[in-house]
């Protein structure tokens, strides 16, 4: 597999949160495990719950690797460090569709940072990456009960739907030309 070192570069940033906290934005890397495993014990079980719409007791290799490995597939992942600590404090991930027409995001924060921004800053982050893919929609599912998630994608102008079959999940869309 080879890597396009000029796309980590072009996906590389310093954000500075609303309360002067620097925070450094990557492509994830291979070698990423510790440091998703240390996020992950900083993730809350019902933060967890409403992640990954399941309990999760424990974090197999293979989970984790199933989180990083995004080698040979339409998978963006982009890390968020904190540039004083170097812990790792969120990822947001796009998976593309085999036409990259569209992409189904993910988020995951860590509990203790939560309303700080971060998130806001990923989502954005992660929208002008589909845009510049060329794709023309942003997918994604939310547990209804999941109200601050779904309050920020209002914001951010995703559309926002209960799902017919599962009434306690939210699909959520937003059209990129409109963005």
């Amino acid at each position: 597999m080879s890597i396009d070192r000029s796309a980590d570069l072009q996906w590389q940033r310093h954000l500075v949160l609303g309360d002067g906290w620097r925070i450094f934005v990557r492509p994830i890397k291979q070698n990423d495990d510790l440091m998703i495993r240390d996020l992950l014990a900083h993730v809350s079980k019902e933060d967890l719950r409403l992640r990954f719409f399941d309990s999760i007791k424990e974090f197999s290799p293979q989970f984790i690797a199933g989180l990083i490995d995004i080698g040979g597939l339409h998978v963006t992942a982009l890390v968020a460090i904190d540039e004083a600590s170097s812990e790792m404090l969120g990822v947001v991930w796009l998976h593309a569709d085999a036409l990259r027409k569209s992409g189904e995001y993910a988020i995951l924060l860590r509990s203790d940072i939560k309303g700080k921004g971060l998130g806001w800053d990923l989502m954005q982050l992660m929208i002008e990456h589909a845009k510049s893919e060329g794709l023309s929609r942003i997918d994604g599912q939310i547990l209804q009960e999941n109200s601050i998630m779904l309050k920020m994608c209002r914001e951010l102008g995703f559309e926002v739907k209960t799902d017919l079959e599962d009434r306690g999940v939210c699909n959520v869309a937003l059209m990129l030309e409109d963005y």
